[in-house]
């Protein structure tokens, strides 16, 4: 009888999850595991200096490798995602966190997902094919620094959207 294993992926994925929770905890914020995961795998929520939860989210989408792949410079991240996560990443209003962590070396390094593609020159998700490749800078770890800056990029976006939502019934 074969029994069900326990794999390497299985284990640096579980070290990923628990490396980013920890940061977002040591920020007094809290991570919600998704169960059911179709492009995110924690939500992240953010509480101001007396405690209170603030409106709004923080999406991750975690990836675990044992072997990160470094461009010639030394500096810099190169890794491939799918179009179909594509899709989901940049059509959320909320940001966007793409964490690579590199299990050997029990890293994290982020990129901003709507950021990055905004700044690309004549980037048109219409025009990719299946995969498209990023570019990281070894700069951006995670860190208690890192999920703060999170915090911030999300309460920039909710002061930009204050009075132009509306709920029709």
């Amino acid at each position: 009888m074969v029994k069900k294993k326990r794999t390497r992926q299985h284990i640096i994925a579980d070290l990923c999850v628990n490396h980013v929770e920890r940061y977002v905890l040591l920020c007094g914020y809290s991570a919600e595991r998704v169960e059911h995961d179709y492009g995110f795998d924690l939500v992240i929520s953010t509480y101001d200096v007396n405690g209170e939860i603030e409106n709004g989210y923080i999406y991750a989408q975690l990836k675990a490798t044992d072997s990160l792949r470094v461009l010639a410079d030394g500096e810099t991240i190169s890794f491939t995602l799918g179009r179909s996560d594509l899709e989901l990443w940049l059509g959320e209003p909320m940001p966007s966190i793409l964490i690579v962590y590199d299990a050997q070396q029990d890293v994290g390094y982020w990129l901003y997902l709507q950021a990055y593609f905004e700044n690309l020159a004549n980037f048109d998700l219409a025009g990719v094919g299946d995969t498209v490749t990023v570019n990281i800078s070894k700069k951006n770890t995670v860190n208690s620094a890192a999920i703060a800056k999170f915090a911030i990029y999300k309460n920039n976006i909710i002061m930009q959207i204050k009075g132009v939502i509306r709920h029709d019934s």
